[in-house]
């Protein structure tokens, strides 16, 4: 009998800075690991093909030493190469379907639905494990995002029965709100990796969720 996949995990969901140190990346996301992130996205925007498939097969194997899933940005071939855990895609970046099929169905696809509501029931037919909302909050990474509204996780959580990731500028100030709304996952970046102690930071969003179920 073959093993069931498990839903994708809640808490925080850790966005990989782009960089061409990979050992420098695998430390940063090990102290992300230490400190009890529920995932990794790897994130590189960049053309170095070689490059981003050396980095996230070893991502691959070091978030397997700690149990949690690595998933890959945008880019299915690369998942797919890298025996990655799963695939985020973003509007462009292929169907959910075509993910399934490529990736099998014991691998987690996820995908982006920014502010709409309709995005996000589509992914869910589609068969998605989870659905990404956002920028709730302006964000260095994407400047230009669109907002979305606090409000939207609130409507979507009663008719969307996935996971719901809340992506876009979150800090340990502005997290509880999103929480409070609905959202199961923050996916952060900067909140995480910026500054000196990666692991304390990690521990710090995941005391939100500590005290978001004690209430």
């Amino acid at each position: 009998m073959s093993a069931v996949k498990p839903e994708f995990p809640g808490g925080v969901y850790a966005i990989t800075p782009e960089t061409t140190d990979t050992a420098r990346l695998l430390a940063q996301v090990e102290a992300a690991l230490r400190g009890g992130v529920a995932a990794v996205q790897y994130r590189d925007k960049s053309g170095d093909v070689a490059r981003r498939h050396e980095q996230a097969s070893e991502l691959v194997a070091l978030c397997r030493r700690f149990g949690a899933p690595l998933i890959v940005n945008d880019d299915l071939r690369l998942a797919d190469l890298a025996d990655a855990d799963g695939v985020h895609l973003g509007r462009d970046d292929g169907t959910v379907r075509e993910a399934r099929i490529i990736l099998g169905r014991h691998k987690f696809v996820g995908a982006s639905c920014y502010q709409s509501l309709d995005l996000a029931l589509a992914a869910q037919a589609a068969g998605a494990d989870y659905v990404a909302f956002g920028s709730f909050f302006p964000s260095p990474t994407k400047p230009d995002a669109g907002r979305a509204s606090v409000d939207l996780l609130r409507t979507a959580a009663p008719q969307i029965h996935l996971p719901l990731v809340a992506i876009g500028g979150i800090t340990l100030a502005n997290a509880p709100a999103l929480l409070d709304a609905g959202a199961d996952s923050l996916a952060v970046l900067s909140a995480l990796f910026e500054g000196a102690d990666i692991s304390a930071n990690a521990q710090a969003l995941n005391l939100l969720f500590a005290t978001e179920s004690e209430q």
